[in-house]
């Protein structure tokens, strides 16, 4: 072994007599530097993107929330308020009320929700930390309202506008025709204390209104809510908590995690992670061929040093696993070169902001050692597979010949 290594490296650092072999292995050995790099920073990229919307989801979504199996509301009781202050995982737990509304402003309207929340709701959801205008709500004002920045956008509202308020408008609750269209609708006139910013879908969808406010438009009873939302301690598994919660609360109550609030963008992105793995896996197996073209030239070039190794007692393995170890340096060395490069890179977009999406909003890069790991494995694994497939050219009758 240590033989068939020694002269594998002298051949990998010398020059082959015929000018032609050493482009070709530069060559594979660039294309080698230039797929580990782009691997490396691809998967960087989307850790960075994935750690940036799962940042806009903390501010969008509780921890677990719990709703009605059938129907829109249902009615928040002692016997579930006291589960849930039993659970030593709950960190703090908010009733809500989420209905289709109306919004109008001047000459300008928007369908969105109207959601009613408890004056401990930023203890569940931190969403006072992504005001962009204004401020979250205060108990000690009535009537005020929280909107969207896709809201504020669209119905050219602003926070603290004093001589113009912000009408929400849901039809009245009832069977029949509607004879006067005037009176099919109950509104609420409500003053626009502040805009917070979140996700495409998220600031385009929600008012923020206090619980009783929200349950004096929709005409519901005390203790009516459409859902409850928990914060959880640090450190706990909200997959138990949610199996413990679901066991408590019955059959009545389905009880959904961050996750499966999200399920449709966790899958989405975890697609679209492993498909650009795979495709830039494929680039870096388009650029092993020229690893197995380089190798199967030096087997050539090095003929005669073979018969000769071969005639001082030297195994055919032997002489084969100078090539397999050849050829598996010669992707080591391009990998190690493509990593560092690809290092350096997301470390530079992550201090400057190289690439940029806005003005001020460079794009989201992380790098994690995972990312690290799978690239070097990757490209060590399908190396090895090319040296092996290189090497197998050689014969006793191609040596003798």
């Amino acid at each position: 072994m240590k033989f068939s290594l020694y002269i594998a490296k002298r051949y990998l650092f010398s020059k082959s007599s015929t000018n032609a072999i050493n482009i070709i292995t530069f060559i594979a050995a660039f294309g080698v530097v230039v797929g580990a790099m782009a691997l490396f920073v691809i998967l960087s990229g989307f850790s960075g993107l994935r750690t940036f919307s799962e940042s806009l989801l903390r501010v969008s979504d509780p921890d677990i929330k719990i709703v009605a199996t059938k129907g829109k509301t249902f009615e928040s009781t002692g016997a579930i308020k006291s589960i849930l202050t039993g659970n030593y995982a709950i960190k703090a737990f908010s009733n809500v009320l989420e209905e289709r509304v109306y919004l109008k402003f001047k000459d300008k309207n928007h369908i969105a929700y109207i959601k009613g929340v408890t004056s401990n709701y930023n203890q569940i959801v931190p969403i006072d930390s992504s005001m962009s205008v204004g401020k979250w709500l205060d108990s000690a004002y009535r009537n005020t309202a929280v909107v969207g920045y896709g809201i504020s956008y669209k119905l050219s509202l602003g926070a603290y506008n004093f001589v113009d308020n912000l009408q929400i408008y849901v039809p009245k609750p009832g069977k029949g025709f509607i004879i006067n269209p005037n009176k099919a609708f109950k509104s609420i006139d409500a003053q626009v204390v502040g805009v917070y910013y979140g996700s495409e879908e998220f600031q385009n969808k929600y008012v923020f209104t206090d619980i009783s406010l929200a349950r004096n438009l929709l005409s519901l009873d005390d203790h009516v809510v459409s859902g409850i939302e928990i914060a959880l301690k640090d450190d706990v598994d909200s997959d138990e908590v949610r199996d413990s919660l679901q066991r408590d609360l019955g059959k009545g109550f389905v009880v959904k995690t961050k996750k499966q609030l999200n399920e449709l963008y966790y899958k989405v992105v975890n697609t679209e992670n492993f498909i650009s793995y795979l495709i830039f896996t494929l680039i870096i197996i388009i650029a092993l061929f020229n690893v197995i073209g380089s190798i199967i030239m030096m087997i050539i070039d090095k003929r005669k040093n073979l018969k000769t190794l071969f005639n001082l007692g030297c195994t055919l393995k032997e002489v084969k696993k100078i090539f397999v170890y050849q050829g598996f340096l010669l992707v080591l060395f391009g990998m190690c070169v493509g990593v560092i490069l690809g290092v350096i890179l997301i470390y530079l977009q992550m201090s400057y902001g190289l690439l940029m999406i806005t003005t001020d909003l460079p794009y989201p890069v992380e790098f994690r050692w995972s990312n690290l790991c799978v690239v070097m494995l990757t490209i060590a694994i399908l190396g090895f597979i090319a040296s092996k497939i290189a090497s197998s050219r050689i014969s006793s009758d191609f040596i003798n010949q």
